[in-house]
């Protein structure tokens, strides 16, 4: 696979992206999480990348999508594109399905071909959320995907949406949310476990440093 192919995604999905951005994520991000951007402008517009963050809610999702100013196309369950109006929207968002249990070699291999058509794709580097946002146990896909297609990284930290949803708390809560958007790293420039080791604790550590300096 030769990357990359496109250098932007697709018109019709840009379109989506800033109508429902404009209309829904955004007024939602600064109003009622009061919302805040750093490192806007670190940003790649062009041409794919892997971005890396921290998780710690479903709500991750489209406000760090909202917040780097592009589409950002996450892994979805299989069984979401069989759901009619959900499947069509999800997708021109940018979503690319994975089946259940299916192995990570049959995940990246979905990711490449994501980025092969120009799109950002989004990795939560944990694999998972945490209570705390912080990232402890980093997993090597994102890095291993960055150095098959050769694709930069762009580290990004998430800062309160742990606390949107609370126990016993039927509506998310109207807490501060920080986005802060790190400079891109390059690439692994082999899949050798060592150097994807490397790239991914840095990265894990650039994420953790800015939610630090959050506080």
């Amino acid at each position: 696979m030769n990357f990359p192919t496109r250098s932007r995604e697709p018109w019709f999905n840009l379109c989506l992206y800033y109508g429902f951005k404009w209309s829904v994520v955004a007024p939602l991000f600064h109003l009622y999480f009061r919302g805040r951007i750093e490192g806007r402008e670190n940003v790649p517009q062009r041409g794919p990348v892997v971005v890396v963050s921290n998780h710690a809610s479903y709500f991750d999702p489209p406000l760090l999508s909202n917040c780097v100013g592009r589409p950002v196309a996450f892994m979805a369950k299989e069984e979401l594109f069989s759901i009619p109006l959900l499947k069509q929207g999800i997708r021109l968002y940018g979503a690319y399905p994975v089946k259940r249990g299916a192995s990570d070699r049959a995940a990246i291999r979905a990711a490449l071909s994501v980025l092969d058509q120009g799109w950002a794709v989004g990795i939560f580097l944990e694999g998972t959320r945490t209570v705390d946002s912080y990232i402890h146990e980093p997993k090597l896909g994102a890095a291993l995907i960055a150095a098959k297609a050769q694709v930069p990284l762009l580290p990004v930290s998430l800062q309160g949406t742990n606390r949107i949803v609370s126990l016993g708390k039927r509506y998310p809560q109207s807490v501060p949310v920080t986005v802060r958007i790190g400079e891109v790293i390059p690439p692994p420039t082999s899949t050798d476990k060592t150097e994807l080791e490397t790239v991914t604790g840095e990265c894990a550590a650039r994420i953790n440093q800015m939610l630090l300096t959050l506080k």
